[in-house]
């Protein structure tokens, strides 16, 4: 079974020429999907690219980082049939709420004196 390799993009990046890049590479028509709002211009897209071996999954995170790709996903096991939007959505959404995310750094002070056993008058 293929797995999916899903990319979300910034929205300065061109998804035609990210198609163009795909296809260069060997890629058919039917082994991607590129999801565009076309109502809003200058919106982040998303990609998703049916990979079948490693070779070929380094192939498609190279043409994604070349395309000002922010984040990618694998899917394993998904066809492209099944790598509908509001699917591909539903899994990154739940991987993105289980992910541990840094934390603004912490200060803690310590005291230097502080309540001990010594009672002083």
């Amino acid at each position: 079974m293929s797995k999916i390799l899903a990319g979300l993009f910034e929205p300065h990046s061109d998804y035609k020429k990210l198609e163009t890049d795909l296809e260069s590479l060997g890629f058919g028509n039917s082994e991607y999907i590129v999801y565009v709002n076309d109502t809003q211009h200058n919106t982040q897209y998303l990609a998703s690219v049916a990979v079948h071996d490693n070779e070929q999954v380094e192939n498609a995170q190279n043409i994604f980082n070349q395309n000002s790709v922010l984040k990618t996903y694998l899917f394993e096991n998904m066809t492209i049939q099944q790598a509908e939007y509001h699917n591909i959505k539903r899994f990154i959404d739940a991987r993105s709420k289980a992910e541990i995310h840094n934390s603004p750094d912490v200060k803690i002070k310590s005291s230097t004196q502080g309540i001990d056993s010594e009672l002083k008058f």
